[in-house]
């Protein structure tokens, strides 16, 4: 960049790999939305499917007093992918109207030329 070789663009960000990027995220939230509601559902229509016996007893002391912790996280990070789509797709968009003005600001104007006064303004 500055060595005046380029292309003209000031910004090589591709616009068209950020908007083609950015749905992923939402299908992504998409099934970890998916995914948290099976495991509550299930989970929750199951009551105590770990039984009674030492080992059951032994997962329910670890994961019932974190389960609401765990599914909450889980849904933070479904907002989050969601967040991270709408949040691209708006850099994307931001970004074509931010290049415009920076290539505004360094291209020269041409000065035109108005026949028979020399240039004179």
């Amino acid at each position: 960049m500055g060595d005046g070789k380029g292309d003209g663009k000031v910004l090589e960000i591709d616009t068209a790999d950020i908007k083609a990027t950015a749905p992923v995220f939402h299908t992504q939230g998409q099934n970890l939305s998916k995914a948290l509601t099976t495991l509550v559902t299930t989970l929750d229509g199951l009551g105590a499917p770990w039984g009674d016996d030492e080992q059951g007893k032994e997962f329910h002391q670890a994961y019932h007093p974190q389960q609401k912790a765990v599914e909450r996280a889980a849904g933070t990070l479904v907002l989050g992918l969601v967040s991270i789509h709408e949040a691209m797709v708006d850099m994307a968009d931001g970004h074509v109207d931010n290049e415009a003005l920076i290539a505004g600001m360094f291209t020269k104007v041409k000065a035109e030329i108005d026949g028979g006064d020399g240039g004179a303004r």
